[in-house]
């Protein structure tokens, strides 16, 4: 951001302004008094009441509660338990056989504490996490498990304004996959994140823009451009679209998982917005970008 603003853009920069600024970029929290001391011209990278989006607990929280009232539109994600008060709820799960279940500390990040369970001893009941079944035959590329890093900028709450940049990352575990279990603990194999894979001494680095197609994280053009080689070779003079691996159609049902996210959550940053900026008619002082 220093780079764009100052090289590119040439705007003044200044680390503690008083209140004469155009755009603050910050990476803290942004509280409600902040946004209501704001002037019209003025913009802020974050939303007050982001938490309920960027916390895996309150996300949880929001995606269950509309998957109750919708169940047909929010069945993307798997059944989610929230510790310590849906403890029972979780340990009732264990009467099903050969169930695995990925269990992530509420307010983390990076993949740390993240862990893989097929016992329900192995938990406290005074534990803070989320838990969710762990999906055991997900698409492999290359006998590696990866995912995909969408961006999206958020530019109004209320109502909605939101752009979905056309490209973005995959990122690749660095050990082949085989279903959980005794391979728990393998966490190179099971989690994408690029905090653990980088320790792995598998992990390629990809330090060419033009190969954008090699190593352990690559750009989400390039993947999508080795889905529709591979399955054309596999499928000869058949497209893709009679097998059911339209990329179109995949952008278009990603598009889809991330307004039906915001909308689970758009409530309450609408409410906090118009608590600070009732008079404001652009709906434009906040923006966020997310991954």
């Amino acid at each position: 951001m220093k780079y764009v603003g100052k090289e590119i853009f040439q705007w003044k920069l200044v680390h503690e302004p008083e209140g004469g600024w155009d755009i603050y970029w910050t990476d803290n929290a942004v509280h409600p008094e902040t946004l209501a001391r704001m002037h019209p011209y003025q913009k802020i990278n974050h939303f007050p009441g982001m938490y309920s989006l960027a916390r895996k607990n309150h996300l949880g929280r929001y995606l269950m509660r509309m998957r109750k009232i919708f169940p047909e539109s929010y069945k993307f994600f798997p059944r989610t338990f929230l510790l310590p008060s849906e403890y029972m709820e979780f340990r009732a799960q264990f009467n099903r056989k050969n169930t695995t279940f990925i269990v992530k500390p509420e307010a983390s990040c990076q993949g740390r504490g993240i862990f893989l369970t097929r016992t329900w001893e192995s938990i406290e009941p005074g534990e803070h996490y989320v838990i969710q079944k762990y999906i055991d035959k997900p698409f492999l590329m290359e006998g590696l498990k990866f995912d995909l890093r969408v961006y999206v900028l958020l530019a109004g709450c209320d109502p909605l304004r939101i752009y979905v940049y056309k490209d973005g990352l995959a990122r690749f575990a660095t050990e082949k996959y085989v279903q959980p279990w005794k391979n728990l603990n393998n966490m190179c194999m099971h989690l994408t994140n690029y905090a653990i894979n980088k320790g792995n001494p598998n992990f390629i680095f990809n330090t060419s823009e033009e190969n954008n197609n090699e190593g352990h994280k690559r750009s989400l053009k390039a993947v999508f451009q080795v889905i529709f080689k591979r399955l054309f070779i596999v499928t000869y003079e058949k497209t893709i679209e009679s097998q059911g691996h339209d990329v179109g159609k995949l952008w278009k049902e990603i598009k889809k998982l991330i307004v039906k996210t915001f909308c689970s959550v758009q409530p309450i940053l609408a409410h906090t917005y118009r608590a600070c900026q009732a008079d404001d008619p652009y709906n434009n002082m906040c923006f966020e970008v997310l991954g």
